[in-house]
Parts: C-alpha cells; structure tokens; sequence
C-alpha cells in the first residue's frame, strides 16, 4: 500500500452490531478485487481515511466508496457491490441455492438443485447435490436477507445427522460402490465460532461469505465471474424478480436467454444497455 496513505486506529461497527478496527489494506484489496485501478484505489481509500470517524458502520463505508467508484469507472462499481447483490437474491432462498448449483457446475460438477433423497431413515430435501467422479458434495444452504445473521452450531449439527444418514443409505446402494461423500452449509453470512469448530472437527465443510479465508463465496464468484443478475444496474428490481422466477439466476445465463426480455418490452435502447453491461461485467 502506497506510504502516503496514513493509517487510523478507529472502530467501526458490523452489519452485527460488534466493532472492528478500521483496516485501510481491506478497503484496498476489496477494491483491486472489484478491477479498480490503482489510482482510483487510492483516491477512494484517502477520502474515507479522511472522513471516517469513531463508530462508522460498515455499511456507510461502503456506500460512500461505492459513490466514488462509480463515477470513476462503472465495471468495477459494479462488481463491488456484489455483496449486496447476493442480498437482493431474496426473499426465498432458492435463488441463492441455484446460484451456488451454478457454481459448481462451472468447476466441473454435475449438480442438482432442490432434490429429495433417501436417507436410511427417513426422506430428506438436499438443496444441491454436486457430483465429480466418484466424489459427491451434499449441501445444505442457508440464506439470510440480514448481513448481520451468523449460522449458530445447531445448523451444522442438524446438517452433519442429515447427511450422515443419506451417507448411509448410499453406501448400501451399488450405485454409489467407491463414491467418497461430503457434507457442507453454505451461507451468504457468516459462521458462529462454535461452527467453525465443530465443523472443523465433524469433518463438515463450511462456505460462507468471507470463509474460509481467501476460499469464501466471494472469492470463488469473483474468480469464476459468475454473477447474480441483481447486480445490474439496468434491471430494475420487479425487473430482476422476473427473471428470478424464471430461474434465470446468474448474468451468464441471462445472456444466453436474452428472449425472455420480450415479456418486459424493453425499448431497443434499453436493451443494449442492459447486453453491453452484462458483456462489462462477465468479461
């Protein structure tokens, strides 16, 4: 980071209510992340070293650099509110489930969304199911509207006895001779300490938004450019619920089914706008 820029021992406040200290280099990387270049990096980062003060919330930071990001250059802006896109994903959760099936269809995977298995119990719905090889994902997502919700331990451990039971039926079945099976919560939040631990020690995968470290569901939207159709600025929000509804999740796949705009009767205009911006964004 560029020496010119001094650093502020202030706390901010979380979407949780809890304080941090203020981490310019944080800023700054989310920044790069979004594609800004440097000297827009460093315009941003010193104004709100300049204006920042005791008790600022996470989320004012955020507007006030987005504000400054998207009259520099839109792709970027765009692509730093990515955060608040999954957000808008809502109010159900399957959209945010498709959008984690999409995912890992781009790594390679044969997914399925919304299923229900057998356990050897009893029937269980697994919100997606990710296959490679011999090796089988089963994913229980949770999606919260409120940045300020965390996944409390009794998820994890509802999860590990769901999976744990479909893991033994499988094992019965020839079908699924030599598969390797792998439970995971995914949320768009956060994890309690207790979860992480106990995931950690179950053998349980957690994703959330910022975990693991460097690996979380920011990082691998972002290296995969794969994102949720709430992010573009041209779609307005009944515009985007639409499209929802129509299990059209991602930009990717919006651009492939650029006919199911008709039923919004765009103008010609609108329409360019709204192809050049997803090219911006998936390119």
């Amino acid at each position: 980071m560029d020496n010119n820029i001094s650093k502020k021992n202030i706390l901010i406040k979380k979407a949780s209510g809890d304080e941090q200290l203020f981490i310019p280099e944080k800023l700054e990387r989310s920044l790069y992340n979004a594609g800004a270049k440097t000297e827009t990096v460093l315009k941003i980062v010193n104004d709100i070293q300049d204006w920042i003060y005791p008790g600022a919330s996470t989320k004012e930071i955020y507007r006030r650099a987005f504000a400054i990001l998207h009259r520099d250059t839109a792709s970027p802006a765009i692509r730093y509110k990515l955060k608040q896109a999954i957000f808008a994903l809502g109010p159900t959760g399957y959209p945010f489930e498709s959008l984690i099936g999409e995912l890992f269809k781009l790594k390679g995977f044969v997914t399925e969304v919304g299923v229900v298995v057998d356990g050897h119990c009893i029937t269980h719905e697994m919100d997606v199911i990710a296959t490679l090889d011999s090796a089988q994902h089963l994913m229980e997502c949770k999606y919260h509207k409120d940045q300020g919700k965390y996944v409390s331990i009794q998820v994890p451990l509802y999860v590990r006895s769901r999976v744990d039971d479909i893991i033994r039926k499988r094992k019965e079945l020839e079908e699924y001779r030599g598969y390797s099976f792998t439970g995971w919560v995914v949320t768009n939040t956060s994890f309690s300490p207790d979860s992480i631990r106990y995931g950690k020690c179950s053998g349980l995968n957690l994703l959330a938004w910022d975990y693991p470290a460097g690996q979380g569901l920011k990082n691998m939207i972002e290296d995969l450019k794969i994102y949720p159709i709430t992010i573009l600025e041209s779609l307005n929000p009944i515009e985007q619920q639409h499209l929802l509804n129509q299990g059209i999740v991602t930009c990717s796949q919006l651009s492939k089914n650029m006919d199911l705009l008709q039923e919004l009767d765009f103008s010609k205009t609108k329409y360019d706008v709204l192809r050049k911006e997803i090219n911006e964004i998936c390119n």
